[in-house]
């Protein structure tokens, strides 16, 4: 076949201070930097869905039309001019005509200046356009809010079944299965698709943990003979509107098969819907703990700053945990990624070895946050350009922009020009971090770094700092959920505020 080709990544937190704009696609952040055309065949090598199934396809011997890719941190939401520049770049090699199918490298939790659902619109323009027969098929990340728009324009939708992310290329390449029985059957599958009633905190999510991974392997479990391909997407708990929230689905040769299976596993997951709940510390308990298990240990306690995650809608520069830390004296304790390109545009010019006054960052809005103000040894400078190497975006070439490592006390700080999520050893590196050195860690991620981290670490802590991602979407200020969704696992149903009058 000729498979036209295209991605276009943003998980929105519509409660997040920053909006997602077209030069943020452009430089992409934590994801490889904007690629069109063959550019775009260079993915192949990295762990990211459209790398997968660039691999698998070409395998096959399919014709690969590839049109653009881009993906950006998560933010609040995408403007409407990047919006309509990639999408109408997508549409308009549809427009062009010459595949027999489309592959898609989606998020599932776009929302837009003008629209709820940026996938769903997407793919439903890409289906008026190329008509009802012709294949289209997406992957998705573990936290789509899969709306009933993407499931009735696509021909299949599978998403990832790891958190943290370590299998982005092979769902690619479960795309391209799926695109293959698609093309077999000759017609649709019978779908079958369920939502749960309530919303899960994305650190009940992780996968090396339960529920969620008993979840993922009662999945595997189902996807056999009649069943073609099963997936769950828990949601990104931060996205106010109706769809917001968990969906099972399946794709079967038999409508039957489809929907026993999807069945099993909502009766499965709901039942087990008090364990989805996540206790955490507050930033002084995270301290404190780790202060203590670090005296007995000979590898770091690594603490998550889940509420300051970049890769939620955080803009990676609260600093409630820094100032715990200063607060207990800790040492050999590491931050990073902080954003602030102020500072780090000071520590350049002051250079190795100088000692800085800064008021550093401290400027996400949210209560009870406020810059650390003090005198910064400036103990390392780059340019921000490194290579992850970890599970989660190996091969990606990540650019942080001018990035200085920073101490006060016995706490060092990696400052970066750009935001990105700490999901991998090498962003340490980059501002003269040794993390494996280090009595304590703090990172600014939710879960993401636990693939990288857990294998060099004594403990993980969750802590719940001050900062815009809620980490208990109870927390959060819902205006426009679906009425009688639980704001929680076992909590509230959100009941919509009537107006006075």
């Amino acid at each position: 076949m000729k498979i036209l080709i295209a991605g276009f990544q943003h998980e929105t937190n519509t409660f997040a201070p920053t909006k997602a704009r077209y030069e943020d696609f452009i430089n992409g952040g934590g994801f490889p930097p904007m690629v069109r055309g063959a550019d775009l065949l260079a993915l192949r090598t990295v762990n990211v869905p459209a790398g997968g199934f660039i691999a698998a396809a070409e395998t096959q011997g399919h014709e690969l039309i590839p049109v653009v890719w881009a993906g950006a941190t998560p933010s609040a939401h995408v403007t409407e001019d990047a919006y309509e520049r990639i999408a109408g770049e997508i549409i308009a090699a549809a427009k062009r005509g010459g595949f027999d199918a489309i592959y898609l490298d989606l998020h599932g939790a776009m929302v837009t200046e003008h629209l709820d659902d940026g996938e769903g619109e997407l793919l439903s323009r890409l289906r008026a356009l190329v008509g009802p027969d012709l294949p289209i098929v997406a992957s998705l990340d573990l936290h789509a809010n899969v709306t009933e728009q993407m499931l009735a324009n696509a021909d299949g939708l599978v998403a990832y079944r790891t958190y943290p992310h370590v299998d982005m290329a092979e769902t690619g390449r479960l795309a391209a299965a799926l695109l293959a029985d698609r093309v077999a059957a000759g017609g649709p599958l019978h779908r079958a698709a369920r939502r749960l009633p309530f919303l899960i905190p994305i650190n009940g999510m992780c996968t090396l943990l339960e529920p969620a991974r008993s979840a993922y392997a009662q999945l595997a479990t189902l996807e056999t003979g009649p069943v073609v391909s099963l997936s769950f997407a828990p949601g990104f708990p931060a996205a106010d509107f109706p769809e917001c929230g968990p969906v099972v689905w399946g794709y079967g040769r038999s409508a039957e098969a489809a929907a026993a299976a999807v069945d099993t596993l909502y009766r499965q997951y709901v039942a087990a819907e008090p364990a989805w709940a996540v206790p955490f510390l507050d930033p002084d308990e995270a301290v404190t703990q780790a202060m203590r298990l670090a005296e007995a240990a000979t590898r770091p306690v690594v603490i998550a700053d889940t509420q300051d995650n970049p890769g939620a809608g955080g803009d990676s520069n609260t600093t409630g945990l820094l100032r715990a830390l200063l607060h207990h004296e800790a040492t050999d304790a590491a931050l990073g990624l902080l954003w602030d390109p102020e500072a780090a545009a000071a520590a350049h010019a002051a250079g190795v070895g100088a000692t800085v006054r800064l008021a550093l960052g401290g400027r996400s809005g949210v209560r009870s946050d406020a810059p650390v103000e003090g005198a910064f040894t400036v103990e390392h400078l780059s340019d921000g350009r490194t290579v992850l190497e970890g599970p989660m975006m190996t091969g990606s070439r990540v650019d942080l922009g001018p990035t200085a490592g920073l101490r006060i006390g016995g706490v060092h700080i990696v400052v970066a020009s750009r935001k990105a999520q700490m999901l991998d050893r090498n962003l340490y590196r980059v501002g003269g971090v040794e993390p494996e050195r280090m009595k304590i860690l703090v990172n600014k991620s939710s879960v993401h770094f636990r693939a990288d981290f857990e294998p060099i670490a004594a403990a993980v802590l969750v802590a719940k700092a001050p900062g815009p991602m809620a980490a208990d979407p109870a927390d959060l200020p819902w205006r426009r959920l679906a009425p009688g969704m639980r704001i929680r696992p076992g909590g509230p149903a959100f009941a919509p505020q009537r107006s006075a009058g």
